[in-house]
């Protein structure tokens, strides 16, 4: 399947020949158990410490061989009680119910968190998110995009753009000025605190590049549009929420990329 190549400026300056990973199946299914496990692979593990609750000088006082401050037959519950002085009766600790004891079902470190694929169905998944961006139809059904045909493909001088005045040119060129726009408004939502807003911005463009050291300057103050280089390139950042976004391609990370998805393993990845 050839493309049109676009110039910084627009204009088309050839073609450019898709790989085959382009043509092939889009699944969703598939996209989002790898989007979750890939997801997995960013939680915190938590866990109380093991001698939460227990740091005391309690001890069970119920033993039926205990002879001295044995509890039993006393009037009081036969529970893990502070050793005081003369023999006397201190308060409850280490039980989950009692006053500074430990947690009953804490958080533990040997909690299984992450969800685990096969390599070679993530690499599936991630052929199927590249090729998902190709399909105009599917993309356009969440972006209101009336422009190129997708993939946009644009010359290797976009990796050399390190400035975000320069990129908004090139996207406005392109006919992504209104997808811009639509990601310049945050949708807003109430925290957790009276003071505290989240705010969200709409993932509306990916842009693609072989080497992204220079571009990635550029595309850091511009809410909505995201950058990655080909070693990085996740299905969240393809198809965040199994959804294909608009993207564009380096001439060079069109040529690569086949190598690069062969290589590729889930881990963490920003």
């Amino acid at each position: 399947m050839d493309v049109t190549l676009y110039k910084l400026d627009g204009k088309g300056s050839g073609s450019v020949t898709l790989p085959a990973v382009f043509s092939g199946e889009y699944r969703k299914d598939l996209l989002m158990r790898a989007l979750l496990a890939e997801q997995s692979m960013n939680y915190q593990p938590q866990a109380h410490s093991l001698m939460a609750g227990l740091n005391t000088t309690a001890v069970y006082v119920g033993r039926y061989d205990a002879s001295w401050r044995r509890g039993r037959h006393m009037g009081v519950a036969i529970r893990p009680r502070q050793a005081l002085g003369g023999g006397a009766q201190g308060d409850v600790r280490r039980i989950p119910s009692a006053t500074k004891g430990r947690r009953a079902h804490p958080h533990k470190l040997e909690k299984r968190i992450v969800e685990n694929i096969n390599r070679k169905e993530y690499i599936r998944a991630l052929e199927s998110a590249i090729a998902g961006c190709a399909m105009a139809d599917l993309v356009k059904s969440g972006h209101p995009f009336g422009g190129n045909a997708l993939p946009i493909v644009v010359d290797d001088g976009i990796e050399k753009v390190a400035k975000t005045r320069e990129l908004l040119k090139v996207l406005r060129a392109l006919g992504l000025e209104q997808e811009m726009e639509r990601s310049r408004k945050p949708s807003r939502r109430k925290g957790l605190k009276r003071s505290s807003v989240q705010r969200r911005f709409r993932k509306n463009v990916l842009i693609i590049a072989d080497s992204a050291d220079r571009i990635s300057r550029a595309c850091r103050n511009i809410p909505g549009l995201d950058f990655s280089d080909l070693p990085s390139l996740t299905i969240g950042k393809l198809a965040p929420g199994a959804a294909p976004r608009i993207t564009i391609w380096s001439e060079s990370a069109v040529r690569n990329v086949e190598k690069a998805i062969a290589g590729a393993r889930m881990g963490i990845k920003g």
